[in-house]
């Protein structure tokens, strides 16, 4: 039976990360290079992981704005390779069967539509219970990933990971920055920032006995029928996020259930009558209406291709059909085809 380590450093796991890291978007001069002469190069990868002479490259830097502004610190090509083989053949099989169920990002079978369907299933089992009268606590951390502490999380990590050589290859993805915060064009990054927050999933549901709870990454939810309690589950989380230097956004707030609440990118809520609507929030719709109009008009001037478009505006449809979005996707259809038809 071979080690965890074993499984990372395997020639055949390398290349079919290699294959898979292929897949991914972007042409990067790495990639290019690496792709020349592919088997040699996963040769290379296997021997410097056996050997401990593996090193992560520096990171290209950039800046997105899109939702909001972010540093994005993108890894070279090989290093996307090694972290496929870690994640995909340890990290991930291992710690799926780790985590909580309402942990809903980074996992497969997971995502945002799970998300947001395990949180339709809380709304109604609150809605069976209590009524409208419930509370929810809907809170987002301050700039999760640039705050993790390493040391902490090397910590964290070491009780899950006990292969020694796994552990060495983690530290060098956790310690290819300085001090604080992770990469967030990481793959590995996306995994430990999972585990980061999964004693708080366990703390939320094992201590503070809230059943009906949810998180996406930094994002998360609880319902409560008692507003006293909620206020004490908000005292104490924050408590908890002081332990691992984490604190929570301005946007973190009690609401009536009533009210609904915002997550993976939809305002669910619950009518008099039970039914739970799931609709776009309204800063999303303003955001998809900037974006498509200014690309459309780019296709209309032929200086962007058209077979572009249109990928990226079906994925956005395919996106809103999960909600009560047909009114909007037919408003969107008309301002698309009122600049397009004109061609």
């Amino acid at each position: 039976m071979p080690s965890d380590f074993e499984k990372v450093a395997d020639f055949a796991n390398l290349y079919r990360a290699f294959k898979v890291s292929m897949a991914g978007k972007g042409f990067t001069k790495s990639r290019m290079r690496f792709q020349a002469s592919a088997l040699d190069g996963v040769f290379q990868l296997r021997q410097q992981l056996i050997t401990k002479t593996y090193e992560v490259s520096p990171y290209n830097e950039f800046m997105v704005y899109d939702p909001k502004e972010r540093l994005i610190q993108a890894c070279s090509f090989k290093d996307k390779i090694v972290q496929h083989s870690l994640c995909d053949n340890v990290l991930l099989p291992h710690l799926s069967k780790v985590f909580l169920p309402d942990n809903y990002a980074g996992q497969i079978g997971k995502g945002t539509l799970f998300g947001l369907n395990r949180l339709e299933s809380h709304m109604r089992t609150a809605y069976e219970s209590y009524g409208m009268d419930c509370w929810i606590l809907k809170a987002d951390i301050s700039k999760y990933f640039y705050s993790i502490g390493h040391d902490k999380l090397k910590e964290i990590v070491r009780q899950h990971v006990a292969d020694d050589d796994v552990y060495w290859l983690c530290e060098k993805f956790i310690d290819s920055t300085d001090g604080v915060g992770l990469p967030l064009g990481n793959q590995a990054s996306q995994v430990f920032a999972l585990l980061y927050l999964h004693g708080l999933d366990r703390y939320i549901q094992e201590d503070l006995g809230i059943n009906l709870w949810g998180r996406y990454m930094d994002d998360f939810f609880l319902i409560h029928p008692e507003k006293s309690y909620i206020k004490e589950c908000l005292r104490c989380i924050k408590a908890h996020m002081e332990d691992l230097d984490l604190s929570l956004n301005g946007k973190t707030q009690i609401m009536p259930f009533k009210n609904g609440v915002k997550f993976c990118g939809f305002h669910t809520y619950v009518t008099k009558d039970g039914k739970v609507i799931r609709k776009l929030k309204n800063e999303n719709k303003r955001v998809a209406q900037k974006k498509y109009r200014r690309m459309a008009k780019l296709v209309k001037e032929d200086k962007l291709c058209e077979k572009k478009f249109y990928e990226s505006y079906n994925a956005w449809k395919n996106h809103i059909s999960h909600g009560n979005c047909v009114k909007l996707a037919r408003g969107m259809d008309l301002m698309v085809g009122g600049i397009l038809g004109m061609r």
